[in-house]
């Protein structure tokens, strides 16, 4: 008899404790406390659609305590689409403070586009500093210039759904200052009046299109870098010079070649003569052999050609002897 009370006793308590969690009672007891009218069949139905109770019910009760009307269906089918609804209560909580204009239809649809409401309404309450990277730019004496900005951005409610980013931003600011450096006629302005870079940037509305609204573009520090103009007719000058190089090495290449031509025409030539010469004795003495050529005739012209030779080293130059002299 004692195990059959203890068994009734133990089947009792976890039938409380399923009737429980499926009709949770104290949360129903707490919404009826801060005046958010619930049903605890309505809080059973939420077990079974595996929507945790604790999650709406706590939601209503912010919604309510903040003066925000928001039906139980909303907060279910925002959970069920893969919404966050305690950081969307908590974004129209403190919109509503704020005095921000954000209606639940927005906020969830912020929330679903995997934006962060509730750091969105803060951004727009608690405007956020955005620091650039380094900005390398030349001014237009060839002079670089290393600029670092800091933008204050605040949240664009209305753009967040669909517009661009901080990394949007960053870039249309870093182009904004390339800009303005790159249209300064010296470097020298640029570092005596910074603000003028903040000013054109700022005026060219970058925030078009973007999630944020600029307040303020703020130039950090500006550096002076290279001398690209310099450096850029330096490269010129190296290469200029190469290419006079290369055309003198051709001209070079094309004389040698050319004087290698004329040597091989003199050689031929030479070769022409020689074999020329050749062919004298053989005539010669093809006229011996026919009479055309008597032997008085034969030393008469060897006497010319003494005397001739007589006459050409006479008429030359004198050679003097290294040794004498």
């Amino acid at each position: 008899m004692e195990i059959l009370t203890i068994i009734a006793i133990v089947v009792a308590v976890i039938l409380l404790c399923i009737f429980f969690y499926f009709v949770p009672f104290s949360l129903w007891l707490s919404a009826r406390v801060s005046g958010v009218r619930i049903s605890l069949i309505q809080l059973f139905l939420m077990r079974i659609r595996k929507v945790p109770p604790s999650v709406i019910v706590n939601a209503m009760i912010e919604a309510h305590k903040a003066g925000i009307n928001i039906s139980r269906d909303e907060l279910e089918a925002h959970y069920l689409a893969g919404g966050h609804v305690v950081r969307v209560v908590h974004a129209l909580v403190s919109a509503s403070k704020a005095d921000i204009n954000l209606s639940f239809k927005t906020a969830t649809s912020i929330d679903l586009a995997g934006r962060d409401v509730f750091e969105a309404v803060q951004m727009s309450v608690n405007p956020k500093v955005i620091n650039t990277p380094v900005v390398s730019s030349v001014a237009k004496d060839g002079i670089q210039l290393l600029a670092k900005a800091r933008v204050t951005v605040r949240a664009n409610i209305k753009q967040l759904v669909g517009g661009a980013g901080e990394e949007t931003v960053l870039a249309r600011v870093g182009e904004g200052i390339v800009s303005s450096i790159g249209s300064s006629e010296s470097h020298k302005s640029v570092l005596e009046n910074p603000d003028s870079i903040s000013k054109l940037v700022l005026s060219k509305g970058l925030d078009a299109g973007t999630a944020f609204e600029i307040l303020s573009i703020d130039i950090a520090d500006v550096d002076v870098g290279k001398n690209i103009g310099a450096q850029l007719q330096m490269d010129q000058a190296n290469a200029d010079k190469n290419i006079a190089q290369a055309s003198a090495e051709k001209r070079r290449a094309m004389a040698i070649a050319q004087e290698q031509e004329m040597k091989a025409k003199a050689q031929e030539a030479k070769a022409r003569v020689i074999e020329a010469e050749a062919q004298v004795p053989l005539a010669m003495a093809e006229a011996f052999r026919n009479g055309n050529l008597g032997i008085m005739d034969y030393y008469r012209m060897k006497n010319m050609e003494a005397d001739t030779n007589m006459r050409q080293s006479i008429a030359g130059p004198v050679k003097v002897d290294n040794e004498k002299k």
